[in-house]
């Protein structure tokens, strides 16, 4: 029978270094064209919102096909599916349901650009935000980094008092309530911005020098969570898909400002294509748009394990 898994199936806290790995292997099978990945397909739906399509999967000694579909629909509990195919031999291998595979795939690709661009000895993050992607990059950035200390602000208290105590029970960390975004980015080695925000809640003069800065929330020209003095100030500016920061509907929130030409694939990074960090001193930005067909081979990678 085919294998289906679900949320309550993902729990498990191992599952992000395994994550982590599996996607290691997937970037840089893309940096040697080895990885299917084209942007994603928006179907609308008026009033609603969207059905969105990624297709995707990586080819070599064992080859993987597969595709996503998750709906963007105002006022209802989000689902997503990712059904993966072993493409040698055309096996159905699993199905998988729910919202966690897509956050642990987001999680960990941030823990990619963290364990590539931060500095190696990055012992401090700042969070801006408290929901499902805070708290998978913060596990990401725990599985990639020694860390000592997380500084947390979201708008809302309760959730960001709710977040910190989590996350200190989960990873074993120090993790303190901010009152305010310059206090949790406040000499922070990492930042992980993940909120909703549609302006700017960090700014270059926030940020400590050789502060490595992951943004996961809004980045197009209808809104966007950092000030753009972040990508000026960065010595290195790389995102998981190129392609799709191409692909919005709205353009790409660097598109036209000079930065966008020296945005690098992190995966150029990863198979020592392109140059990363180069000083203790340089700041870093990873802009992260979720890469198609990386799901598909988290996917995988759990239904081995699983």
């Amino acid at each position: 029978m085919t294998k289906i898994l679900r949320d309550e199936d993902l729990v498990d806290g191992g599952l992000m270094a395994v994550a982590i790995d599996a996607l290691e292997t997937a970037f840089l099978a893309r940096a040697g064209n080895r990885l299917i990945s084209p942007p994603r397909h928006h179907v609308s739906f008026a009033d609603r919102g969207d059905l969105v399509f990624t297709v995707g999967g990586i080819l070599g000694d064992k080859p993987l096909a597969g595709f996503g579909a998750y709906e963007t629909f105002e006022g209802v509990e989000h689902s997503q599916i990712v059904a993966v195919w072993s493409a040698d031999d055309a096996r159905l291998k699993g199905i998988v349901l729910g919202e966690r595979l897509g956050n642990l795939r987001t999680g960990a690709i941030g823990g990619l650009a963290i364990r590539h661009l931060s500095a190696p000895d990055a012992r401090t993050v700042g969070i801006l935000g408290s929901g499902a992607q805070a708290r998978t990059q913060l596990a990401a950035a725990a599985a990639v980094r020694k860390l000592d200390r997380a500084r947390v602000y979201s708008r809302d208290e309760e959730k960001r008092t709710a977040f910190a105590s989590e996350m200190q029970h989960a990873l074993d960390i120090e993790v303190e309530v901010a009152g305010s975004a310059i206090e949790a980015v406040d000499d922070a080695d990492i930042v992980i911005c993940a909120t909703t925000s549609q302006t700017p809640v960090v700014h270059a003069g926030d940020l400590k020098p050789g502060a490595h800065v992951n943004t996961v929330g809004p980045k197009t020209y209808r809104g966007y969570e950092l000030g753009l003095d972040i990508a000026d100030a960065a010595a290195v500016i790389a995102t998981d898909s190129p392609e799709q920061t191409r692909a919005y509907a709205s353009p790409f929130f660097l598109a036209g400002s000079g930065n966008d030409s020296r945005m690098v694939d992190l995966a150029d990074i990863i198979a020592g294509k392109a140059t990363g960090r180069r000083s203790p001193e340089d700041t870093t930005l990873f802009c992260s748009v979720g890469l198609a067909g990386t799901e598909v081979v988290v996917a995988s990678a759990i239904l081995d394990m699983l």
